[in-house]
C-alpha cells in the first residue's frame, strides 16, 4: 500500500512546489511592474529621491572605488603576466589586443563589477530593507501614504544602475592604463602605440555589450535585493536568510543574464 501511496504523495509535493514557484512568480512580476509605475511617477517626489539617489551613488560607486581599483589594476596585470609566461613577445603581438579587448571590456569589466555590488549593495540593500520591516517603519510610510516602493525602492535602483555603469567605465580605463603600465616591464610600448592597439580591436557591439550588460545587471541586483527585503514578514531572524537568497539569485540571473546577451550579440 505503502509503495502504491508513494508516487501520488510525490506527484502532489511536485505540484504544491509548482504552485508556490507560480505564486512567487506573479508576486515578483507585480512588485516589478509597481516599480515601474513608481519610476514614471518619480517627479513628485523628487527633491527626496534625489537624495536617497545621492546616498546610495555615495555607498554603492564611491566608496566601492577603493576595491574596484585593486581589481581591476590586478586583473590588466595578470594577463600580462600570464601571457608573457605562455610565450616571449605576447604584449607585441596582435593576439595581445584581441585576447584584452575580449577578455576585460567584454565580460570581466562588467562581470566582477556587478559581483562586487551584489557582495556590497546588493547585501545592504536587502539587509536595511528586511530590518525597515521589522522595526514597522514600512508601516510607518504606510500610513502617511507614502509608497515605500516610491521613496525605498526606485531610488536605489536608480542608484545602482548609475553606479554600476561608471563603475565599469572606471574598471575598463583603469585594466587598460594598468595593463600598459605591466607591459612596459617587459617590453616598453609607446603610450599612443598602446592604445591604438587596444581601439583597433574595440568596435561598436563591444560598446554596447558592456553599456548593455551594465544597465542590465544594476535593475536586476537592485530590483532583487529591494524584492527580498521586503519579503520579510515579522521576525529578524528572516533578515539574513533574505539576504542570502538576494545574493544567489542575483548572481544567477546575471550570469545567465551574460551569457544571453553575449551570445545575442556576438553569435547571432
Amino acid at each position: 500500500m505503502d509503495k502504491k501511496i508513494q508516487p501520488v504523495i510525490s506527484a502532489i509535493g511536485f505540484l504544491g512546489f509548482l504552485r508556490q514557484r507560480y505564486v512567487a512568480a506573479i508576486y515578483f512580476v507585480s512588485f516589478l511592474m509597481e516599480v515601474v509605475t513608481q519610476s514614471i511617477s518619480l517627479y513628485r517626489n523628487s527633491k527626496i529621491s534625489k537624495i536617497v539617489i545621492f546616498r546610495q551613488i555615495l555607498y554603492t560607486g564611491y566608496e566601492a572605488l577603493s576595491l574596484i581599483s585593486l581589481i581591476a589594476i590586478a586583473i590588466g596585470a595578470i594577463i600580462i603576466i600570464e601571457g608573457n609566461s605562455v610565450f616571449e613577445g605576447f604584449t607585441r603581438s596582435k593576439i595581445f589586443y584581441t585576447i584584452f579587448v575580449s577578455i576585460v571590456t567584454r565580460e570581466l569589466s562588467c562581470l566582477l563589477t556587478a559581483i562586487i555590488i551584489i557582495a556590497r549593495s546588493g547585501t545592504a540593500i536587502s539587509t536595511e530593507l528586511g530590518n525597515m520591516v521589522v522595526n514597522h517603519e514600512i508601516d510607518a510610510l504606510l500610513s502617511f501614504g507614502v509608497s515605500p516602493i516610491a521613496y525605498l525602492v526606485v531610488p536605489r535602483i536608480l542608484g545602482v544602475l548609475i553606479s554600476i555603469v561608471t563603475l565599469s567605465i572606471y574598471f575598463n580605463a583603469l585594466s587598460t592604463l594598468s595593463g600598459w603600465a605591466i607591459t612596459n616591464l617587459f617590453s616598453p610600448v609607446e603610450f599612443k602605440d598602446y592604445f591604438y592597439g587596444i581601439f583597433s580591436e574595440l568596435n561598436f557591439i563591444d560598446i554596447i555589450a558592456s553599456s548593455l550588460k551594465s544597465t542590465i545587471f544594476g535593475f536586476l541586483i537592485a530590483i532583487i535585493s529591494s524584492y527580498e527585503g521586503l519579503k520579510v514578514v515579522r521576525a529578524s531572524t528572516e533578515v539574513p536568510q533574505r539576504t542570502i537568497k538576494a545574493v544567489v539569485r542575483s548572481l544567477t540571473v546575471i550570469i545567465i543574464a551574460d551569457a544571453i546577451i553575449t551570445v545575442l550579440l556576438y553569435f547571432s
